[in-house]
């Protein structure tokens, strides 16, 4: 089996894991998106933590949104954020967080006028916009070499004596 049948972006026929660029393997680059993954994954783990404890009904009794769809969010951020900082099943995690951030764009902050940064300290976009691109970064270049992803690809994917795999 070959990488790219299990990688979304970057593998191609032939390659060995340390060569994929989804994975990030040069040591600035592994150190740089590990930090990123935490600092983005500890954000999404706290945002989530008070959500997760009533996943039906943090909005509300009265919110537009269904109680299923509620709890969905409230596990896309609190799963999603442990699973980014492990770098485990990275891009289901990146995928489920940009949902929740594309929802509480196009549902809350745009509906509402809230201006991309309140100089006031009011209610704004910025923070949902910067985690919707910073999930879109995660996606696209992958969580990188210290991840849980990283070793499971490893152990699943032997290189043969030529360096790409078996």
């Amino acid at each position: 089996m070959i990488v790219s049948s299990c990688l979304p972006f970057g593998a191609k026929t032939g390659d060995s894991v340390e060569r994929c660029p989804y994975f990030q393997t040069h040591p600035i680059l592994a150190v740089s998106m590990l930090a990123f993954r935490i600092v983005i994954g500890l954000a999404f783990y706290y945002h989530g933590q008070g959500k997760i404890a009533h996943a039906t009904e943090w909005m509300g009794h009265t919110a537009p949104v269904p109680s299923w769809l509620q709890a969905l969010a409230a596990f896309a951020e609190y799963g999603g954020g442990l699973a980014l900082i492990a770098g485990f099943l990275t891009p289901l995690a990146a995928l489920g967080i940009i949902a929740t951030m594309i929802g509480a764009m196009s549902m809350v902050h745009l509906p509402a006028g809230h201006p991309f940064v309140d100089a006031t300290g009011g209610h704004s976009g910025e923070l949902a916009l910067v985690y919707l691109v910073s999930s879109i970064l995660i996606l696209c270049y992958g969580p990188g070499a210290f991840s849980i992803d990283y070793l499971i690809l490893k152990c699943l994917y032997k290189p043969k004596a030529d360096g790409t795999l078996a």
